[in-house]
């Protein structure tokens, strides 16, 4: 039986994140930060990545990493959701490590990049658009030639604009494989585009004639990335709980601070009716953040429990960042107030490997639900 409250080692590995985000990306430093040529923190990423050892929960200790599982990952990305942190932990640590663990980690290529990831001290990317969902077709915008090179583009990618590696899927004369790319490549031109989101970007990358080499074949590669993608909904899911538990603590904390009539604004019913159909959310995306996280370390109703989480969280996060700027009053609609940055994170994470739809879809077949 699944067991969805958090241990004793989850617990101290949020204490120590939450404090890392506290210190360093606090409201105010995010917001400046989104308006200047650097939108990533790439110190505050190092710190979480290497000196926390966040980058490396998922990678077995053989390989370099902490040996820990999805339950871990998702502590980190529930923070991450809490605020809303401009570091690439979903692009490297999530779907570049996830793509290459579901390969043969036996290849020299597989296990040198694998370390340098766990370790901090490389950036990776999954080249695909971070709306791709589980499930879907092998990407064939990217061909691989006779020799090994890469050829074609891939729009928005996340989190590419600071990547040092590209794991690439491609269509080649013997099918689908994945490929390993160095972004400062002769040939790697990588374009940041319009993201709405402004704490996690996302890029173009075009790839002219790009040395690659290719670490799993057309036997290994489609279930490879679908692996990825389907890890990557399911953390997700945690990300999304954390930003609707942002927008529930913050907005409880002002309607206690904010006076009108000579009352506590909080206080009036209709506010509190609106802040328990939120708490009940909360707590019905905590659950299925949970069961996700954990059937992904266990390997057990994966697809089901991908679907419902993504189906269930995506809309909670982004009711609840609404109605934080809403109750919120004017400040609320300020660029001065860090609530627009978790209703785009919110709105962004919506459509990022599939709509609520598209895995309530999914979730059908899996279930016996007639269509």
């Amino acid at each position: 039986m699944s067991d969805l409250l958090y241990s004793e080692v989850e617990e101290d590995l949020r204490a120590s994140v939450r404090d890392l985000f506290k210190d360093r990306a606090e409201p105010a430093a995010l917001i400046t930060r989104t308006e200047t040529a650097e939108p990533y923190d790439l110190k505050l990423w190092r710190t979480l990545a290497a000196d926390l050892g966040a980058a490396g929960l998922a990678v077995p200790e053989a390989l370099g990493g902490h040996g820990a599982s999805a339950r871990e990952v998702a502590v980190v990305m529930e923070e991450l959701g809490r605020s809303v942190a401009p570091v690439p932990y979903l692009g490297s640590a999530v779907l570049a490590t996830s793509a290459l663990l579901a390969t043969d980690t036996a290849q020299a290529e597989v296990t040198e990049r694998l370390g340098k990831l766990a370790a901090g001290t490389l950036i990776g990317a999954l080249a695909v658009p971070l709306s791709t969902a589980p499930g879907a077709e092998f990407p064939s915008t990217v061909s691989a030639a006779a020799d090994g090179t890469l050829s074609g583009q891939v729009r928005s990618v996340a989190d590419a604009s600071v990547a040092e590696l590209l794991v690439v899927p491609a269509v080649g004369p013997d099918g689908p494989g994945l490929y390993t790319v160095d972004t400062v490549s002769a040939g790697v031109t990588v374009t940041e585009a319009v993201s709405l989101d402004l704490t996690r970007r996302i890029a173009d990358v075009t790839l002219e004639n790009v040395a690659a080499k290719r670490v799993a074949d057309a036997s290994v590669a489609a279930s490879a990335l679908d692996t990825a993608l389907v890890t990557a909904a399911g953390l997700l899911a945690s990300e999304q709980l954390g930003i609707a538990e942002w927008a529930l603590t913050e907005t409880v904390r002002y309607l206690k601070e904010r006076y009108q009539f000579g009352r506590q604004v909080g206080s009036f019913q209709s506010l509190k009716h609106r802040l328990a159909n939120l708490y009940t959310d909360l707590v019905n995306a905590r659950a299925t953040a949970r069961y996700a996280a954990d059937c992904l370390a266990s390997g057990d109703d994966i697809a089901i429990a991908v679907a419902v989480a993504q189906a269930r969280n995506s809309p909670i996060a982004v009711h609840a960042a609404e109605e934080a700027i809403q109750l919120h009053g004017g400040i609320g609609m300020t660029w001065e107030h860090p609530a627009h940055l978790y209703l785009k994170r919110a709105k962004s994470d919506e459509i990022a490997f599939g709509t609520p739809g598209r895995h309530r879809a999914a979730l059908a077949p899996l279930i016996d639900l007639p269509a």
